[in-house]
């Protein structure tokens, strides 16, 4: 039978730790309206979220513009490359229509744009999805709107793009994003991924704030402690099951990263 001193310490540990946590709104509010647009934004702040998670590349005429893939296909149907194509190629492309007609006429969204909707003491995350030759407009980008290192912090997969924002912003917070695919048992050729360890060895190598990781990494309460003990600090990516949310949470990460920032945040209520 458990101890219910013990039962009652685990649930203050866990609401401590909820309350803690920032909720992240993956290309803005992105299960309720089409991802990386104004819309997508604006609903990701009004369904309360901590941050609003969004992707750059890079235009033809070298203008910073918000879209997830290196094509428009997806979520414009025109199959573009983005840098291929012009600012004003791509801002005439519809790319709200997909996701619902009431979001018909959404654009691609500049960067500025969306950081003008950042609202007082909240914090956007700035997913660079190019290599560092992006790094330049960005940062004129970030200062012609005002931004800080209190409202914007920097992520990549890219680990020398994450390198070049040290060198050019270094008074800004850079994560390092990293997926994880269980290997293939059955394959003993199959690509594993890196270790934990790697990980943190490059983060480190690189001067980084932290680590953002998968949510299929299985990460031990050992291996959380060797991100600290490095001086890192941990998030997750991305989240829409609860349970799997109040997992990273115990393990104490400082953010979870959302498609439904409000949904899951009214599920990890106590």
């Amino acid at each position: 039978m458990r101890c219910p001193r013990r039962i009652a310490l685990f649930i203050a540990v866990m609401t401590a730790r909820l309350a803690a946590v920032d909720i992240v709104a993956h290309r803005g509010a992105s299960h309720d309206a089409p991802e990386n647009t104004v819309a997508s934004a604006r609903l990701g702040w009004s369904q309360g979220a901590d941050a609003v998670e969004t992707d750059i590349h890079l235009t033809k005429d070298g203008r910073v513009i918000v879209c997830h893939d290196k094509t428009t296909k997806r979520t414009t149907g025109h199959d573009g490359l983005i840098t291929a194509m012009t600012l004003a190629e791509l801002r005439a492309l519809d790319a709200g229509r997909w996701k619902g007609p009431q979001f018909a006429g959404e654009k691609l969204p500049l960067l500025e744009e969306q950081l003008a909707l950042i609202p007082a003491g909240k914090t956007m995350l700035v997913e660079i999805k190019t290599g560092p030759e992006i790094v330049p407009e960005f940062r004129r980008v970030l200062a012609a709107a005002g931004a800080t290192e209190r409202s914007v912090t920097v992520i990549s997969f890219n680990l020398e793009t994450l390198k070049a924002v040290r060198r050019e912003l270094p008074a800004f917070r850079t994560l390092y994003l990293m997926g994880y695919k269980a290997p293939d048992a059955k394959d003993p050729k199959a690509k594993r991924p890196p270790s934990i360890d790697d990980v943190i060895r490059d983060a480190k190598s690189a001067g980084l704030t932290g680590l953002d990781l998968q949510y299929s990494w299985p990460l031990t309460p050992a291996d959380v402690k060797r991100v600290r003990d490095a001086g890192l600090e941990l998030h997750v990516w991305t989240v829409d099951d609860p349970a799997v949310a109040r997992h990273w949470i115990g393990l104490g990460v400082a953010s979870v990263t959302t498609n439904r920032p409000g949904w899951l945040r009214g599920q990890l209520k106590p």
